[in-house]
């Protein structure tokens, strides 16, 4: 049960989606060349899903020096790129063009019989991209993020300090197996922000904002952090 207390992020709300969209891509931008300037490389983990479309796309417009950023997943579907419901193909459509072609992108998903048998191979690519400089993360009604859905299957497992990055996870809710990064990965990146629009997502989250378990609200993961920002619009 949730708690009397709320977590305070940063909230910031927009007159329209595309606004939002625009703004959110030109704080990430400076956010990633900061990094470039600092270490010569970046990387970023953006989700999947309709909802950040127009980010993704207005994100491959902004100045940076893309050959040096490592793009990956929050999570991924464990289905063939082909399929519609590929999150690796919506990236490939958005954020890996014009500007952005450039940029490395870390797989999230290979040809197996289930998600664990290609885990270790996901793993090595994984690792050199950590920890991240910035994470942007969406948010289901239900307060899931990434595949962190509340009842998932390892669920408490990927929340402990001790997970491994990526994970296996299924759940009711998802309609296939899915790979996702885990609390550790989300809770390390050194900018976090959530994506969300719509009325019911706003509610959703002002649910999460009060203190309770991460099972039942995974975002909650990352809203505990005092520099975690919300970007909003109806």
């Amino acid at each position: 049960m949730a708690g009397d207390r709320k977590l305070m992020p940063d909230f910031m709300q927009y007159p329209d989606r595309d606004i939002l969209a625009v703004d959110l891509a030109e704080v990430v931008a400076d956010q990633l060349n900061e990094a470039i300037a600092a270490r010569g490389k970046a990387s970023i983990a953006v989700p999947g899903g309709t909802t950040p479309k127009a980010f993704l796309q207005a994100l491959s417009e902004q100045e940076v020096k893309w050959k040096k950023v490592s793009v990956l997943l929050t999570d991924e579907r464990f289905v063939e790129e082909t399929s519609l419901r590929s999150n690796t193909r919506l990236l490939k459509e958005t954020l890996l063009q014009g500007k952005a072609a450039g940029a490395t992108l870390v797989p999230m998903v290979a040809e197996g019989g289930a998600p664990e048998t290609v885990l270790e191979a996901l793993m090595a690519g994984l690792s050199p991209a950590l920890p991240l400089d910035v994470v942007v993360l969406g948010m289901g009604e239900d307060m899931h993020t990434a595949s962190l859905f509340p009842g998932a299957d390892r669920l408490d497992e990927a929340l402990a300090e001790g997970a491994p990055p990526l994970m296996a996870m299924r759940a009711e809710g998802a309609e296939e197996p899915r790979l996702t990064l885990t609390a550790p990965v989300l809770r390390g990146a050194k900018s976090v922000y959530i994506l969300i629009v719509g009325a019911p997502k706003l509610a959703a989250l002002k649910e999460a904002l009060f203190e309770g378990p991460e099972a039942e609200a995974p975002i909650r993961v990352v809203l505990a952090r005092d520099d975690t920002e919300i970007h909003y619009a109806e």
